[in-house]
């Protein structure tokens, strides 16, 4: 039976629910969408509109990655949640900034009517370890 690994990193994004921030199975993990707050609030969106909260959604993903020693080049595929598809184009630019030249995942977006705390965008990842 595949072993599944639960990571909580201390240094993570303090989690707005009951989930681990992201799960190891064999070669792959399964991060956690992150929502745009501030990672020692995760009551507190950051200001601004879809930029600002694309920015620090991609942040508080780095910073999981990071306590597993990956970047942004390991991602294979990710979903993003939008509550407004007029917001595609912005949320794209920004996202498309965090990745190497040529390096894009596979991706899905996903239009829905709310997110937790209120937010504008979520994402989610899965990494190729």
């Amino acid at each position: 039976m595949l072993e599944l690994q639960h990571i909580v990193s201390s240094q993570g994004p303090k989690r707005v629910g009951p989930f681990s921030h992201a799960v190891r199975a064999g070669d792959f993990l399964f991060v956690t969408g992150q929502m745009p707050t501030l990672p020692e609030d995760p009551n507190t969106l950051v200001a601004g509109g879809i930029e600002e909260q694309t920015k620090r959604v991609m942040d508080n993903l780095k910073i999981v990655l990071s306590s597993q020693s990956l970047g942004f080049d390991r991602i294979a595929f990710a979903r993003v949640y939008l509550v407004n598809f007029q917001d595609f184009d912005r949320m794209n630019k920004v996202y498309r900034s965090f990745f190497p030249k040529d390096r894009l995942p596979s991706r899905t977006c996903i239009g829905v009517t709310g997110l937790a705390v209120g937010a504008l965008v979520e994402i989610d990842f899965v990494v190729a370890c």
